[in-house]
């Protein structure tokens, strides 16, 4: 096991993505689907873990398609260096006035859901002289985005009579499923009866389908019915939970690809009766020791994770050897002295407090870990999880790792576990890589 990468220079805190736990995420989640293709989800920064690096290393893991919800996601991946023959992109969120010519060009698969889009589509072939390949969404009981069943047939008929001029090709029918992460909810097998009647009405028209597809993360773990000829995990990819009620991400074979830590900023004894940040939400019960984490809302630490009256306030794994009367919400030291502390008063624009303890040995510049990967740590399951801090917060832990920051940079390492073709793309800067993030780095504590 290697040492991590050293932190920035320019900000105190850091995401380690791990891309072999990316890679071995999308092989683990091939064996659940081991009959369908898999498109991995790298929408919105791939949840937060970086766009390209972690593309690249779904693409390792045996993923053949990717799936974007903006078009510039899908230009920014060719731009990049990923070509049509390295993954079918997919792109499915557009409003009028987006450049399908762009997209034709690229050689990006797009889903239509109305006319405007079908027709822009084609009018952007014509243009560009070439075929445009497009998915039809049907809206199966969402209320998203897709053709309403109703609509279907008309949709339909101008589809076929665009693919027999030659300028789009319709490769694909869609949904997505409202109830995926509550297995067994009638919902998920009546939108499956709604989708099946549609990919009845495309064919009957005389268009071959390529691919149907509707499994997010969720079905595509618990619902194999849906996985039909191509699932698309999203959250799961990064190694976490899409149904955590029903069972953890390891249960699945799946690790989280992302550790956010951060150095703390500031350590120094405070009173009994002392008030912490803003409103006093949090206030000292005995003369103890506070310790500023250098995080906060602007970097996506949800504000709701406060501490004191306003809730139980999101953990951090603080290191150091045992002690006593160590703050609130804390943990059991483990074998190194780790500990789990609570986010202590209100979590603030650039910053949160940890009372860390009267009798604790942190110093300025010591590393807390607000979640993510256990590797190298004497007592694991102490470590915090995005899913704990979801519970934290309200939310779900999609909404965590998605929020983060753009001024947290993110550091990878498991980049040997790419292609050399992969490693020389992303070396050349276009993903944003920072000079620390090494190829050998594949593993670290």
């Amino acid at each position: 096991m290697t040492s991590a990468p050293a932190f920035p220079a320019d900000f105190p805190a850091r995401a380690v993505v791990d891309l072999e736990a990316v890679r071995d995420n999308v092989r683990a989640l091939r064996d659940h689907a081991p009959s369908s293709a898999l498109m991995a989800v790298v929408k919105a920064d791939a949840y937060g873990h970086g766009l390209v690096p972690s593309a690249w290393a779904a693409l390792a893991g045996g993923a053949t398609w990717l799936g974007v919800a903006q078009a510039s996601e899908a230009l920014a991946l060719r731009a990049a260096g990923v070509g049509p023959d390295d993954a079918r992109i997919l792109t499915w969120l557009a409003a009028p006035g987006v450049d399908f010519a762009a997209l034709v060009e690229a050689d990006v698969d797009v889903s239509v859901a109305a006319a405007w889009a079908l027709d822009g589509v084609a009018a952007a072939a014509r243009a560009t002289g070439r075929t445009a390949r497009v998915h039809l969404k049907v809206d199966t009981g969402l209320g998203r985005n897709g053709v309403m069943p109703a609509d279907l047939p008309a949709a339909v008929a101008r589809a076929a009579a665009l693919q027999a001029e030659g300028v789009v090709r319709v490769v694909g029918v869609w949904t997505h499923l409202a109830y995926a992460d509550a297995p067994g909810h009638p919902t998920i097998a009546a939108q499956r009866v709604v989708l099946d009647e549609a990919v009845r009405t495309v064919e009957a028209a005389g268009i071959d389908v390529e691919v149907r597809h509707a499994a997010n993360s969720a079905a595509t773990l618990t619902a194999p019915a849906l996985h039909y000829d191509l699932v698309r995990p999203g959250i799961s990819v990064y190694g976490l939970s899409p149904v955590p009620q029903v069972a953890a991400a390891s249960s699945f074979g799946l690790r989280p690809a992302m550790t956010l830590q951060a150095r703390l900023a500031t350590v120094k004894d405070v009173p009994a009766g002392h008030g912490v940040s803003y409103a006093h939400l949090y206030t000292t019960p005995q003369a103890t020791r506070l310790g500023v984490v250098p995080l906060g809302y602007s970097d996506g630490i949800p504000r709701h994770a406060s501490g004191g009256s306003a809730g139980v306030g999101g953990p951090m794994y603080v290191g150091g050897p045992p002690t006593a009367g160590v703050g609130p919400g804390a943990r059991g030291a483990d074998a190194d002295g780790g500990r789990v502390l609570r986010v202590a008063g209100r979590v603030c624009m650039d910053q949160v407090v940890l009372d860390l303890g009267p009798y604790a040995s942190e110093r300025a510049g010591d590393v807390v870990t607000l979640f993510g990967s256990t590797d190298g740590l004497a007592h694991a399951a102490a470590v915090p999880s995005a899913e704990d801090w979801a519970q934290a917060a309200d939310t779900i832990s999609y909404e965590i790792v998605t929020r983060l920051g753009a001024r947290v940079p993110r550091v990878y390492v498991g980049q040997d576990v790419l292609g050399e073709r992969a490693r020389a793309a992303l070396g050349r800067g276009g993903a944003g890589l920072r000079a620390e993030q090494t190829p050998e780095a594949a593993r670290w504590s």
